[in-house]
Order: C-alpha cells, then sequence, then structure tokens
C-alpha cells in the first residue's frame, strides 16, 4: 500500500493539470478510508501535503472552461431534472453584466438565457436605453431550471453562487444589472422586497449594481413598468459614468 507522502509525490509532479489532481484527491481520499479502517486517527502533515494544501484552488481560468464546467455540473438536485444547464452568453470581457434568477423552459430547451417572451421584453428594455444584447453578458444566479420554474430553493443558490462569483470575475463588468428579488438578494446579501432595494445604486467588491424588476413579472404585472423604466435610467446613467 503507498504511502500518503508517496501519493502526494505522484500527484504534484503532475499538478498542471486538474484531472491529475482530482486523481490525487481520490487516491488521498481511499488512502485515509484505509487508515481509518485500521484505526488511525491522524498522519504526519509530510512538507509536501502542507504545501499541496497551500496552493490556490485550480478553477477554469477562461470562460468557456468555466462554462463547460457548469455543463458538467451535479452540485445540486436540479442536474435530475435539466435538460442541460444555461451557463450564459455575452461578450467577455463587458462593461455590462445582467444577472437574473434561473432558466425557464425554453431557456432549458436552447441552453441559452433569456429566450422566450422574458427575452423578447429584456431586448426591448436594452434597446430603450440605447444597447443591444450582444453588447451585455447574461447569465442567471442559478444555472438550471427548477422544475415548474419555482423559485430556487437554497441549497440551488448555494451550489450555483461560486459559478457567478467567478463570472463576474472573469467578465468584469462596470454595473450590474439584477433582474428580480432572487438576483437582488443573491448579489447584495440583502433581504427585503425588491421594491426597498430598487431605486439606488449598490456597491459590491467596487461593482455597481442597480436592481429591477424581472421581465417575467413586467409581463405579468404591467404597472411596473414604469419604475422599470426609471431602474433602466439609472443603470444607464451609471453605465456613462455619471452619479445616481
Amino acid at each position: 500500500m503507498p504511502t500518503s507522502k508517496d501519493l502526494a509525490l505522484q500527484s504534484l509532479s503532475a499538478r498542471t493539470k486538474l484531472e491529475d489532481v482530482k486523481e490525487f484527491i481520490r487516491l488521498l481520499g481511499s488512502y485515509l478510508e484505509y487508515l481509518e479502517a485500521l484505526g488511525v486517527e491522524a498522519v504526519p502533515a509530510y512538507p509536501e501535503i502542507k504545501s499541496f494544501l497551500d496552493l490556490d484552488p485550480l478553477v477554469p481560468s477562461t470562460l468557456p472552461e468555466l462554462e463547460a464546467e457548469i455543463r458538467r455540473c451535479r452540485k445540486c438536485p436540479l442536474h435530475r431534472t435539466r435538460t442541460q444547464a444555461v451557463p450564459g452568453e455575452g461578450p467577455c470581457p463587458s462593461e455590462i453584466m445582467i444577472v437574473g434568477e434561473a432558466p425557464g423552459r425554453e431557456e432549458d430547451l436552447e441552453g441559452r438565457p433569456f429566450v422566450g417572451q422574458a427575452g423578447r421584453l429584456l431586448q426591448k428594455m436594452l434597446q430603450a436605453i440605447g444597447l443591444e444584447r450582444t453588447q451585455v453578458y447574461i447569465t442567471n444566479v442559478v444555472k438550471c431550471r427548477p422544475p415548474g420554474n419555482r423559485t430556487p430553493e437554497s441549497e440551488e443558490l448555494r451550489a450555483c453562487r461560486p459559478y457567478l462569483a467567478r463570472q463576474i470575475r472573469l467578465v468584469k463588468p462596470k454595473v450590474i444589472l439584477a433582474l428580480g428579488a432572487v438576483a437582488a438578494r443573491s448579489l447584495l446579501l440583502e433581504e427585503g422586497p425588491l421594491s426597498k432595494l430598487r431605486g439606488r445604486p449598490h456597491r459590491i467588491d467596487g461593482l455597481q449594481v442597480v436592481v429591477s424588476y424581472h421581465p417575467a413579472y413586467l409581463l405579468r404585472n404591467p404597472a411596473a413598468k414604469r419604475a422599470a423604466w426609471e431602474d433602466l435610467q439609472l443603470f444607464r446613467k451609471l453605465l456613462s459614468g455619471g452619479g445616481p
């Protein structure tokens, strides 16, 4: 049976490859389970293992790599009911990022965010402030469709939150437009109704965030379009470098 030091040295010699790191973790886990079965409660932290644990996490360095990882994701039960994951689409980097709640039925089938009626309304909203969809990176907080288009559950939000954080780091937006309460709360880490979060700019890690109603909500509640228009004007002003 190889020692944990042997396993560490074997994997660390080729740690530039994600597959090798995964194999190292699998082998080390198996070895530790074996030791546990023998009654061993602790093993020495060899310098090689300690240096491995101190390494930065190996994460995708490009948006296409991250999107491929999202498509393979099995971190929550939604992977069992989805047709496909919907990572997002748009230019990278981009000054503009739009974050919605989760894919719906049409998004799940096409693999693209904001298609169908809500997507067409979003296109009109962007055009109303002089923007085209092709200028914007668009994604959702949750990358897979919740059954019946229900609100995402906490487990699903937790599973997808790191993906959104990494998308933001890669896209490097100047301003984020959060559409809907789920997107707003996930980005701002604030509770409360959307009506209390919209109407003013927010800052997270140096980024400006504007909160507004989700296009699907506006389709059901046309009276909210006036408030949404005010949010879009604020969004456009911040994008142009103006204050609130």
